[in-house]
């Protein structure tokens, strides 16, 4: 929800985003409130009743399942969730169902619909272990595989501008976990002129040195972006968000990257288990980084 009051002049320091100049930036964090100064999500308006429907969408690789959440009545502005590694799953229906409250029509997809249906993954296996850590990565190569998600994204924002519950007229807007983060990126490269807003909150992989590393389609996206990040993630790879904030700079692109301080990879999803008897969603961060996000679809998707 759009936060009405302005953020102070150091609360705009600590965001680590493009070299914009204010002039820039303005209209998408001044006017919009993407800057959230407080925690928590509040709403000037009971939220909308909604729908929530099982959806199967054809894509060049298949039938993806699928589940499509929208107001009960009315159109709205597009949203396409990228779920992180552990797929499509009660957490993201929630989280599907909170976005479409607010007046969006949500499609969150299983991203391995090419060899199982959702969840399609334990949540329960563990990078740190090797044995699970490769099933992990042989299920997520079938989306990360170069122009898999390309071809995906496109037949996905095809089925959203196909339901009458989705106005046309608007931006679609894009957010995405983990796994889900660079493949937002991917997504508003391949479609960047439906696309106008990107979220990615812990994204794992935005920075790589190969040269499909998605930090490198920024030219290609027309999209406004906010970028959360993971204190840990940044203690892992701490040029990452320098190399996105250079990107974004040479492209003449608005985005705002943004560290969250105490928090852990994987912050931002309820159901992750912890770390080491560490929890890892983090609550008052994730309320934050939800406020952040509907600051940027409430300024960007119109």
């Amino acid at each position: 929800m759009t936060n009405s009051r302005k953020p102070t002049e150091g609360q705009v320091e600590q965001l680590r985003g493009t070299e914009m100049s204010r002039r820039q930036f303005g209209a998408a964090s001044l006017a919009g409130g993407l800057v959230a100064a407080t925690g928590s999500v509040t709403t000037a308006a009971a939220a909308l009743p909604v729908t929530e429907t099982d959806v199967e969408v054809k894509t060049p690789d298949g039938n993806s399942d699928a589940v499509l959440i929208h107001p009960t009545t009315g159109s709205y502005p597009g949203v396409l969730i990228w779920t992180d590694a552990f797929g499509l799953r009660p957490a993201f229906r929630d989280m599907g169902k909170r976005l479409a409250a607010e007046g969006y029509t949500v499609l969150i997809p299983n991203p391995y619909y090419r060899t199982t249906k959702a969840p399609g993954i334990s949540k329960d296996l563990s990078f740190s272990d090797p044995t699970d850590r490769a099933k992990l990565m042989a299920v997520m190569s079938t989306v990360t595989a170069p122009g898999a998600a390309e071809r995906d994204a496109i037949a996905y924002i095809a089925f959203l501008d196909a339901h009458p519950s989705v106005r046309k007229s608007a931006k679609i807007g894009t957010n995405g976990y983990c796994m889900g983060g660079p493949l937002t990126m991917r997504t508003a490269a391949a479609v960047p002129d439906r696309v106008g807003a990107g979220g990615s909150f812990h994204g794992g992989g935005l920075v790589t040195d190969k040269p499909e590393s998605p930090h490198l389609l920024v030219p290609k996206i027309k999209a406004r972006y906010y970028f959360g990040i993971a204190e840990s993630d940044d203690k892992t790879q701490p040029d990452a968000k320098d190399k996105l904030k250079a990107a974004f700079a040479a492209a003449n692109k608005p985005a705002v990257i943004e560290v969250y301080a105490g928090s852990i990879h994987g912050w931002c999803v309820p159901d992750m288990p912890s770390r080491d008897g560490v929890p890892i969603y983090n609550e008052p961060l994730a309320e934050r980084a939800w406020s952040n996000l509907l600051s940027l679809y409430k300024t960007a998707l119109v």
